[in-house]
């Protein structure tokens, strides 16, 4: 841990809220794996657990935003010190979000159950972008444990694959839709899962931009600082 913050206690506390993060970050790991296993199964037992995790994910978010605020104002760290902290607390929000994606998708899994769901094969639909999303999401919390910014940067980058499968997902379901009547149903609740999936991958993607704002205190939303990064990655 790198910072301008002399207190020994102040980098305990820090450490341990990271801690408990990156606890969060496997927490909504899980629920994303297993809410798209009862997508694909169909199990309602499943799906259940799936949305009472949240619970637990919830509880961590208002846990950890309290000992945020609390660190701040005991501390009152500056400059590197701040970063951290702030860009913690965002990471923290996008995850509660992404459990509020996965316990969607478990959501659905409930409500297509007893459906005769052979006319759309919709696991085999999503199943690559649901991969691409799952290993973003891992690598984001990776990059951010380690403040990797060269793995954030790539991270990025590898965004705009998530965004160009869920076009391609979204125009298969339509000319599903437009050429069978009966697929419509299942197919709008494949679509609401793509989007989900999307969303993830979205949420991953702000984490990477947090470890880039926390290494070199530049804010790169809606910029274009990635493609320069991009194009000169970082030594």
């Amino acid at each position: 841990m790198t910072g301008e913050h002399s207190s020994t206690q102040y980098d305990l506390d820090l450490e341990m809220i990271r801690s408990k993060v990156l606890l969060m970050g496997g927490l909504v790991e899980t629920q994303f794996t297993e809410a798209m296993a009862c997508f694909r199964t169909g199990n309602v037992v499943q799906a259940e657990q799936v949305i009472k995790s949240d619970e637990a994910v919830n509880r961590l978010e208002v846990t950890l935003d309290d000992a945020c605020s609390h660190l701040i104002v005991r501390r009152q760290p500056a400059a590197n010190d701040l970063r951290m902290v702030m860009a913690t607390i965002k990471v923290i929000t996008d995850l509660e979000r992404i459990g509020d994606e996965a316990t969607k998708i478990a959501r659905t899994a409930k409500n297509l159950h007893g459906i005769n769901t052979a006319i759309v094969n919709h696991f085999d639909t999503v199943r690559s972008m649901a991969g691409s999303a799952a290993t973003q999401l891992h690598d984001a919390l990776d990059a951010f444990a380690r403040l990797d910014e060269k793995q954030a940067v790539k991270l990025i980058g590898q965004d705009a694959l998530i965004d160009h499968e869920f076009g391609a997902i979204m125009r298969s379901l339509i000319t599903y839709m437009m050429e069978d009547a009966r697929t419509i149903s299942i197919a709008l609740d494949t679509l609401w899962v793509a989007k989900a999936i999307e969303r993830i991958g979205d949420h991953a993607k702000n984490i990477a931009e947090y470890v880039i704002y926390i290494v070199e205190g530049k804010d790169i939303r809606h910029s274009d600082y990635v493609s320069t990064l991009l194009d000169n990655p970082p030594s």
